[in-house]
């Protein structure tokens, strides 16, 4: 479970990266990839719980910085 979860977070932080050979596709692409990729790549029920949590943290930024 742990390496399923490392993937998760992997692929998002290089979709949503600056590379040398490309700039970060942004928040909203790498959850539709996600998406996209649930039960194939990723583990459906990893990627469900990743999403949420990381909505929880936009949220919870967007209410810090209006404050």
């Amino acid at each position: 479970m742990g390496s399923q979860i490392i993937a998760i977070a992997d692929a998002f932080d290089a979709i949503t990266t600056n590379r040398i050979y490309r700039k970060s596709l942004g928040y909203v692409t790498a959850i539709d990839i996600l998406k996209y990729e649930k039960g194939k790549q990723f583990n459906s029920e990893l990627v469900d719980v990743f999403i949420r949590e990381l909505e929880k943290k936009h949220m919870q930024n967007y209410i810090d910085s209006a404050g």
